[in-house]
């Protein structure tokens, strides 16, 4: 039976040294570590992503796929900016690049918005990667245009689709919606093409379930991705506070899973009360930093970074 680690000894110390170093950064920067449950009753509703819940337990409760519920009711009461470095869990996340079980650093910033946000990012990894890094920012009309020609404004779904079984082969796409298409083409033509650190920003309002509207655009979200080799490293935006919006996003979140034959899930009503008492306008993003590691230490599997793998 092989029971040694599946990282290696400097791995494991780089992960040390990582750790340190973000500590370090947001203590110097005012913000406040917190620490919340892994174990909650209620998950996120989002449709592409399916939370792992505890047998035997009654009444149920989910391993969380991120802290962020519970960090917007900190928020709410008035804790300022705050960061956590926790584990996370996603069901039938496995491979490669993907672990049911990660390390994520997530965090909110009192006053800022997701451009700031993209700033404080670019900071966070040039310290961390002790080297000067390049950044790039492209809208996810831009990407789209671009890359594949594709403008996703004016685009049929029929076309969509017609697209989508073109440059992914094998695909059958009769069944999917506009933003399945997208997903679909974001991840299998345009990812894999991508070089350096590059944030996409201002989603589809549709694929932003969590952020503002833009007040520039009603149709788009203030959402970001930053992608690095086409490796999704971090998703973030600036934070809806709204609490009636939310509420209308999450049943939405449940309708479609229901179209889709998927479970429909309880909307976390503690997260709404929070809302609906008061938080103040920020951002908020989730790191991942299993994958940051790969890219710092220039890995190419999340084994060679977990201490031991599942």
């Amino acid at each position: 039976m092989n029971w040694q680690p599946s990282a290696s000894l400097d791995a494991i110390r780089q992960r040390a040294r990582i750790y340190r170093q973000i500590r370090a950064f947001f203590n110097t920067r005012g913000c406040l570590e917190v620490d919340t449950p892994v174990l909650m009753p209620t998950t996120g509703t989002d449709v592409n992503i399916d939370s792992l819940e505890v047998a035997g337990v009654d009444p149920s409760l989910y391993l969380q796929t991120s802290p962020e519920y519970a960090m917007k009711r900190l928020l709410a009461a008035g804790s300022g900016s705050i960061f956590q470095i926790c584990h996370a869990f996603r069901k039938g996340e496995a491979g490669r690049r993907h672990n049911p079980e990660f390390s994520m650093l997530e965090w909110y910033r009192v006053g800022y918005d997701y451009q700031q946000l993209m700033d404080e990012i670019e900071l966070l990894i040039t310290t961390l990667s002790l080297s000067r890094c390049e950044f790039q920012r492209l809208s996810y009309r831009e990407l789209f245009r671009q890359s594949l020609q594709l403008e996703i404004d004016v685009i049929t779904i029929e076309a969509l689709r017609e697209r989508c079984e073109k440059l992914v082969p094998g695909t059958d796409s009769s069944e999917l919606d506009t933003d399945q298409c997208l997903d679909l083409l974001l991840a299998m033509a345009i990812a894999p093409t991508l070089q350096g650190y590059l944030f996409v920003y201002d989603y589809p309002l549709s694929q932003a379930a969590l952020a503002r509207p833009s007040e520039r655009d009603a149709s788009v979200a203030e959402r970001f991705e930053l992608f690095y080799n086409g490796l999704e490293l971090a998703n973030g935006f600036s934070e809806l506070t709204d609490a009636a919006q939310q509420r209308a996003r999450f049943e939405e979140d449940n309708r479609v899973r229901r179209s889709r034959g998927l479970r429909q899930l309880e909307i976390d009503e503690r997260l709404l009360a929070a809302l609906e008492s008061g938080m103040e306008d920020c951002a908020g993003v989730a790191l991942g930093l299993d994958r940051l590691l790969m890219v710092l230490l220039e890995l190419d599997s999340i084994d060679e970074v977990l201490t031991f793998r599942n």
